[in-house]
């Protein structure tokens, strides 16, 4: 027989159908859906730290166009493995469910498609958990085509091993010719396109991938320095890039905004020109699925020659928010990239002298109003001087295809005419000024 819960639940989320385009939404957006949040204190946890979880987990809900309505915490040793709160608890919440008329359970730790499962059939209601609402959320943010093959392909991955049948729907033969007898089940066919959907993303994405690369070794080639600005979603990352560069990025004071890395250039005092690349904001608990997809556009940070990292510095638990960032740029191989904190949104905080105190070097901006933005430009033109070395080299004027080769190795600071050549004052990496070793020249005086 047919549980009507679970069919419910499995509609609600969509059906996976041919698995030929987009992914669809987890939250039903026909409607301002009434969600119940569900939290787990459990081992070294807080209360209040999952207090303060849940609070995040609320306005990701909100930002999926949800209406949460009432919340759980449940303080337990260990997680269920079969129900992640237990089976009395999940009656409990099933009835706080009902007499709020919600929709749908969202849990803020991920869930195993087994918890998932047992929960739905106790709920009578769907049951998703915060890689979900993240997910949702990316879906309705994506604008470019790299952005929306990124985001299916995270949804797909996340789908997978919580595809699983339900009822007649996903139990009865596949019909059609070479499939009569005992054949496939429907579910096997399902799980079957939906992993060949997901190598045709994963084979655009190294498609991506290549066209970065490219990209890369062109601006190594040119010399020119990449800054990557990275923080926590809704740190004011494109607050910062608009401000800095007078660019347009889509700014709103939402979570997520902003899923396609955009990049403009910034003249810095000293005249050079670096790129200034937005990328995606981070958050707790981001999903693996999210970081597996994303690694083509947070490859930008892992090229960056330094980090500007955002926070907001109006945020009550900034501080970890920092250690929330960090740990996914460790998780994507750029914890060894330079990183410059900048303390932004600083007219809507109480102050920041603390901060900059607890963190030496970091910097304190708003974007909003302008502050600091000067003193920003010139940390970071101090820092990326700082890790190059400046050199002076002499080319006689009929080697101008060494000329042509140290202006696309160097940063070329200066350059006038001598009696013995062309002279340069470069800002160079030590690797490519050995290439030049024989038109190096000291400079006694400090002068060029």
């Amino acid at each position: 027989m047919t549980d009507p819960a679970h069919d419910r639940a499995d509609t609600h989320r969509g059906a996976f159908g041919e698995f030929g385009g987009e992914a669809g939404g987890f939250i039903d957006r026909a409607f301002r859906e009434q969600i119940v949040l569900v939290g787990v204190a459990a081992a070294a946890q807080t209360t209040a730290d999952v207090e303060e979880s849940l609070d995040e987990l609320a306005r990701l809900v909100e930002t999926a166009g949800a209406d949460p309505v009432q919340r759980v915490v449940q303080r337990r040793e260990r997680i269920d493995p079969a129900t992640y709160v237990g089976r009395g608890k999940a009656a409990e919440i099933r009835d706080i469910a009902e007499r709020h008329d919600a929709d749908t359970v969202v849990f803020d730790d991920e869930l195993s498609p087994a918890q998932q499962f047992n929960l739905e059939g106790i709920l009578g209601r769907t049951a998703i958990d915060r890689t979900a609402v993240i997910l949702d959320i990316f879906a309705q943010n994506a604008s470019s085509t790299e952005g929306k093959v990124q985001v299916e392909l995270a949804q797909l991955r996340y789908r997978l091993p919580r595809l699983r049948g339900s009822g007649h729907r996903l139990s009865q033969q596949a019909g059609g010719i070479g499939t009569r007898g005992p054949g496939e089940t429907q579910l096997e066919v399902d799980r079957r396109r939906l992993l060949r959907r997901i190598s045709t993303l994963e084979a655009k994405l190294r498609g991506i991938r290549r066209h970065r690369g490219v990209q890369a070794r062109r601006r190594q080639r040119s010399a020119q320095s990449t800054v990557a600005i990275v923080g926590y979603t809704n740190a004011g990352k494109s607050s910062l890039l608009n401000a800095l560069c007078g660019a347009q990025a889509h700014v709103e004071d939402r979570l997520f905004a902003t899923l396609d890395a955009l990049t403009r250039r910034l003249d810095l005092p000293g005249g050079e020109t670096v790129l200034l690349v937005d990328t995606v904001g981070f958050v707790r608990k981001l999903p693996h699925e999210f970081v597996e997809a994303f690694i083509p556009t947070l490859g930008v940070a892992v090229d960056a020659d330094l980090l500007v990292h955002a926070v907001d510095a109006s945020a009550a638990d900034c501080e970890a928010q920092v250690e929330a960032v960090r740990e996914v740029l460790e998780r994507i191989g750029a914890a060894e990239v330079p990183e410059l904190l900048v303390f932004n949104k600083l007219d809507a905080a109480d102050g920041v002298g603390h901060l900059l105190a607890a963190h030496p070097g970091s910097v304190a901006t708003s974007a909003v109003t302008g502050a600091g933005l000067e003193h920003l430009t010139a940390v970071i033109g101090d820092r990326l001087r700082a890790a190059s070395a400046t050199a002076e080299f002499v080319v006689p004027f009929s080697r101008g295809e060494v000329m042509a080769g140290l202006h696309r190795a160097s940063q070329v600071l200066a350059e006038t005419a001598t009696a013995d050549g062309m002279r340069f004052r470069v800002r160079i990496d030590a690797a490519s000024a050995a290439r030049f070793a024989d038109f190096a020249c000291p400079s006694p005086d400090g002068q060029f």
